[in-house]
């Protein structure tokens, strides 16, 4: 049997963590994990805690940690990330999701080595310009992300091409914008999680929920649409990307298909066996400047690219959420 070692940054977060689930299931891979686990009870380890993986570093030991070992690595999987869209402190963004993707993308090229990496829906701003997923360098500069973090993760795309254009990039580069996803391992996000698990404990218990009322004229109370991706297609992206090393490029993640959050929480409902139970509340102020009243990833590119299986319909994702995962007394992939 032939051994693979694939590093994952980011890997015990709530993405990361389901992508090492899935490279774990193929006896041949040896995966390592980048990452901080906090506090114990906070149970961000065990978002890990059925994955065999091979070894465990700690992000400030990453480049000594490959400077001993990287000659074993051929693919990194960079997941790590400051993903809070209301971080304050935009010093950290920049550091953690514009700096440490670049010296990652350097250490790739230089070496001969693989890198998969995350970007953000949120590069797309207000949506004002499509969400088409094209990735040439005057489509990528013509966007206007809304925050920070979109901003840093924009920066970093815009990066990866002209680099790449250069003639300086990893032996396979992808970054991949993700839209909203959900599902298992996201419960250490605390008020980042997806809606689905924020209101499951209320659902669980019998009462009803309230979403943020639109302050948007075009759009209904609930009526805010995403594209709501699971996690399991996710991961299922990344691995055929790590059997396929001949695919580059930025490409949009999502289902495809822009679904409202009412939809979104009628089928957590529907999960659970219940009937709805929705009202709604104010906006907070400090989000409404920012706030994407609506995002769909056009998928055209990733298709193009050879990626064949059917995305998770929004009812079924959920479906598989909360009977799988949440209803559970282990709730963790």
């Amino acid at each position: 049997m032939t051994r693979r070692t694939v590093l994952v940054t980011g890997g015990a977060g709530f993405i990361g963590s389901n992508i090492v689930a899935r490279l774990c299931e193929d006896p041949a891979i040896d995966v390592v994990v980048c990452d901080r686990l906090r506090e114990a009870d906070s149970g961000k380890w065990r978002n890990l805690a059925k994955s065999p993986i091979a070894d465990f570093v700690a992000p400030e030991d990453l480049f000594a940690w490959l400077a001993k070992r990287g000659g074993d690595v051929e693919l990194v999987i960079h997941m790590g990330a400051v993903s809070s869209t209301t971080e304050p402190d935009a010093d950290k963004i920049i550091q953690s999701n514009f700096v440490l993707s670049r010296d990652l993308w350097e250490w790739c090229a230089e070496h001969g080595r693989r890198l998969i990496y995350a970007s953000s829906a949120a590069t797309y701003g207000d949506g004002s310009l499509g969400f088409d997923g094209r990735d040439d360098i005057e489509s990528l500069k013509a966007l206007r992300p809304l925050n920070a973090y979109g901003w840093s993760k924009a920066l970093f795309d815009i990066y990866a091409v002209r680099e790449a254009s250069r003639g300086r990039a990893p032996l396979q580069w992808a970054g991949l914008k993700f839209f909203n996803v959900y599902g298992p391992n996201e419960d250490h996000k605390d008020r980042m999680k997806s809606v689905v698990a924020q209101i499951w404990p209320k659902v669980a218990a019998g009462d009803g929920v309230k979403l943020f009322k639109s302050h948007h004229p075009d759009y209904a109370d609930g009526g805010q649409l995403r594209d709501f991706v699971y996690v399991r297609d996710v991961a299922d992206i990344v691995g055929w990307l790590s059997d396929n090393p001949q695919v580059n490029g930025v490409y949009n993640l999502g289902s495809g298909r822009a679904r409202a959050f009412k939809d979104l929480a009628e089928a957590t409902f529907r999960a659970a066996g219940q009937r709805p139970d929705i009202s709604y509340v104010d906006m907070p102020e400090v989000l409404r400047g920012k706030y994407q009243y609506f995002t769909e990833a056009n998928m055209d590119r990733l298709r193009a690219a050879g990626y064949v299986a059917p995305m998770t319909s929004l009812e079924d994702g959920v479906e598989d959420y909360v009977a799988g995962f949440l209803a559970t007394d282990d709730p963790y992939r």
